[in-house]
């Protein structure tokens, strides 16, 4: 093996997983929105994007208010109240998922308080096409602390 190819599965293998797994948008479904909500297990607060890995609990079910939910104004290229009205839970079963947030500068920009393990937090967004390969999730929207954030957007 080359000195250099050594190098480069070196520096892959230290990589933290997000930083390996990283998805790009047109992996997602985003006609199809989906309702998670759990604990955080795990935080990756860095570049290209914060990550969270989510433990959902047993018997998660949709919120009946959630079409209802206030969500910011700077959404206005997405209609968030119909997206929320679309909102379903996931087909598959996995009890983890990886969800990707915003880039630091976005989470910063709305003033997102680094989330911790143990905190319960709700998401929506879209993952891989029919829900095929990881248990990953693309927030749209981040529920915490009885605030809610657009991730694609930024505050006025």
């Amino acid at each position: 093996m080359t000195l250099q190819r050594r190098h480069l599965l070196a520096v892959a293998a230290a990589l933290p997983l997000g930083a390996r797994a990283h998805h790009g948008w047109s992996s997602f479904d985003p006609e199809r929105p989906i309702y998670l909500e759990g604990t955080v297990r795990k935080v990756r607060w860095q570049n290209p994007h914060a990550e969270l890995e989510l433990e959902l609990p047993a018997g998660l079910k949709l919120p009946p208010d959630l079409a209802q939910r206030a969500v910011p104004a700077q959404t206005s290229p997405v209609d968030g109240k119909a997206l929320l009205a679309k909102t379903v839970l996931p087909t598959r079963k996995d009890r983890m998922w990886e969800i990707e947030l915003a880039p630091l500068t976005r989470m910063q920009a709305w003033q997102v308080q680094e989330i911790k393990p143990g905190t319960v937090v709700s998401v929506v967004g879209f993952t891989l096409r029919e829900e095929k390969g990881e248990a990953v999730l693309r927030a749209e929207y981040l529920f915490v602390d009885g605030k809610a954030y657009a991730l694609r957007s930024g505050p006025a």
